[in-house]
Parts: structure tokens; sequence; C-alpha cells
């Protein structure tokens, strides 16, 4: 299970550029291990470090104002490229619980949502002025609201996509929640078609 997602305040980090793709979000040389965590070091990793892993100031997420971020605003096709879950993993790790792009590659945002992190489309002009609005952002995913100063902008969230995130549930975890419905099926159907289950007695 990840950490629920209901509201979210944060300033948001700019990197407005269309495809960023997973190997930029974490390089696959920086993929040491199998697991979820040890991976933000790794977090763009190419954009953020110079020569000899220096920090580059230049880069948006080693700026001061930004180094505690929870929201990425982004531009199209967010995400695309390879399927590695390792992306999403990484900018939790970093402290990252939403993104906000145009658009977002189809299995990143899967996984995103499986991994705890809000895949929040915008249409572009609605982007672009979240990142001049000069306040923090604040997300009500409840009420499908994103706010900044003065802006309020409304979203679209799968009906599934947003119980997983509510309750910080996986896809496992959301089958579970019908624990006793399933039960109760199995039951029933058991009496009613006792040859499907010769097998398990």
């Amino acid at each position: 299970m990840s950490q629920p997602f209901v509201t979210l305040s944060s300033v948001a980090a700019p990197l407005i550029e269309d495809n960023i793709d997973t190997d930029i979000i974490i390089p696959s040389r920086e993929m040491k291990s199998t697991g979820k965590t040890g991976l933000k070091d790794g977090l763009f990793a190419g954009r953020r470090y110079l020569e000899g892993r220096v920090p580059d100031p230049a880069f948006v997420l080693n700026q001061p104002a930004y180094a505690q971020a929870a929201i990425l605003l982004s531009g199209d096709n967010f995400g695309c490229g390879s399927s590695r879950e390792h992306a999403v993993w990484a900018l939790v790790e970093w402290g990252i619980r939403c993104v906000i792009a145009p658009s977002f590659s189809p299995i990143f945002a899967g996984n995103a949502v499986r991994g705890g992190l809000l895949p929040l489309a915008l249409p572009r002009a609605d982007v672009l002025a979240l990142a001049s609005a000069g306040a923090p952002i604040s997300i009500d995913l409840p009420a499908q609201t994103v706010r900044a100063g003065e802006l309020c902008f409304g979203f679209s969230v799968d009906g599934e996509a947003k119980a997983m995130l509510l309750g910080g549930l996986d896809a496992i975890d959301l089958t579970l929640v019908q624990a006793g419905t399933i039960r109760s099926f199995q039951a029933a159907d058991r009496t009613e078609r006792p040859w499907v289950y010769l097998a398990q007695d």
C-alpha cells in the first residue's frame, strides 16, 4: 500500500517540456535494484548532475525554491518510452506526489496510480497558467479541483484510479476490499455448481 492521496498543497516545480520519457526520469544506469527505494538519487540524473555528479544549479529540482516541491508541472506525453515502474518509484521517493501535464503515456499513468502518484491532465494553457501563478498549488482529489491563487480548474480522473489513490491501494488491495463479496459468491457458487470445486475438495 502507498500513502493515500486526498489533498495536496505544495509549490510546483516547472519542467515544461514535451516527451519527458522514463529514461530521462530515471536513466537505466541508475536502476541498481528491483525495489522501490534507493532510487531518488537517480531521479533526472542526466539533467540534475554535471560531470563528477555535481548538482547542476540550473536544473529546476536543484533550485532552492523548488527543493521541497511535491508537484511537477510538465508538457505533453509525460512518461513515454519504456514501461519502467522505477520512474514512478523515483519520483515518489523524491517527494513528488503529482505530475500535472497535458497528457501522459498510458502505461506511465497506470504505473503512477498504482504507485500513489496522481497523473493529473490539464490543457496546456492551464498548465502554463499554473506555472505562472506565483502561488502554491492545492489539489483536492475528492472534489477534483486544482487551485493556485485566483485560478481554479477541474480535472477528470477514472473512478477506479481515484479509489486506488484515495485509499492508497494497488490493484490487489482494491480487489481485496471486496473479499467478503468474493467469499459469499464462492460459497453460493459451490452450492450451485459443486462439480467445479471437486479438485479443491
